[in-house]
Order: structure tokens, then sequence, then C-alpha cells
């Protein structure tokens, strides 16, 4: 059921809700939504494995965990368990830092490279699909919205 179906739906009563509310939950609707699609499109890695490496192929330097962490906005060891999958399917390495033994730098393999790009026409379509008649201004909107909303999360923690 789309999000916009279940306020239609006699069962469902958003009366009284405020707007923050139902945004907060059409957010996790839609994030569980769009995981179970991605997973779906992409039958060797699931969406939260790949966008670890998105994360990671947008670090200028190969990256420490605890920087790919903070990045994803997840914990250490939720990190290093997809992390451990990818090392296993061949995605990523995970070394030991020339400078500090004790940090662990993560770099893409040569197969996830090749895997980015073999996929990188069909995640555009789907991206195109996706956003069909948004227009650029409301994405940015969007991305401002969700970044205030972060920053005043951040005094809460």
């Amino acid at each position: 059921m789309l999000i916009d179906e279940v306020n239609k739906d006699d069962n469902a009563n958003m009366i009284g809700m405020t707007s923050a509310y139902y945004l907060l939950g059409i957010m996790s609707a839609f994030e569980n939504r769009f995981q179970a699609m991605a997973d779906a499109q992409m039958k060797e890695i699931s969406w939260k494995q790949f966008y670890l490496i998105i994360c990671i192929s947008l670090c200028k330097e190969d990256p420490t965990l605890n920087q790919i962490a903070d990045m994803v906005g997840s914990s250490h060891q939720n990190v290093k368990q997809i992390l451990i999958k990818l090392v296993e399917r061949g995605f990523v390495e995970i070394y030991a830092d020339s400078e500090d033994k004790r940090k662990h730098r993560i770099r893409l393999t040569e197969h996830c490279k090749e895997f980015c790009t073999k996929n990188n026409y069909e995640t555009d379509v789907i991206m195109e699909k996706m956003f069909a008649g948004i227009t650029e201004e409301q994405i940015q909107t969007t991305i401002k919205t969700i970044e205030a909303i972060e920053k005043n999360m951040n005094g809460l923690e």
C-alpha cells in the first residue's frame, strides 16, 4: 500500500496528527519501501551494503571504520557487520593504516568498481523514474528540511 493510500484507508485515523509526526512517519515508511525495492533490484548485495559502498566512494582517501560509521549515521558494530559481508563478497578490503596500526581503513576492490560500472545504467533509470515530475527546487527544499531536522536532533542525543 502506498503512503497516500494509507491516508485514504478507512482503517487509518490521521485526524489530529500534526504534520511533523506525519512527516516522520512517511519518512520511515518510505525508507522501508525504498530498501525493499532496492534489495529486489540488486541481486548481488543489499541496499545497506550498496549505501556503504556509495559512502566509501565519496571519501577523498580510504576511510576508517569510524569515519564510515559517522557518515552513515550508524553504530561502529552495525557498520562492521555490513563490511564483513562486503569483504566476504569481494567488494571491499579492510587494511591497517600505515601510520597508525590501530586504525583500519576500507577500500573498494576492482570487483566492486566493475559491479558499480555495470549497474550504473540501471541505477540511473530507477532514479529517473523515482524522481519523475519532481523539480530540483523540491529536491533541494527536502534536503534542507531534513538537514535542519537533523541539526535540531543533535541537541537531543
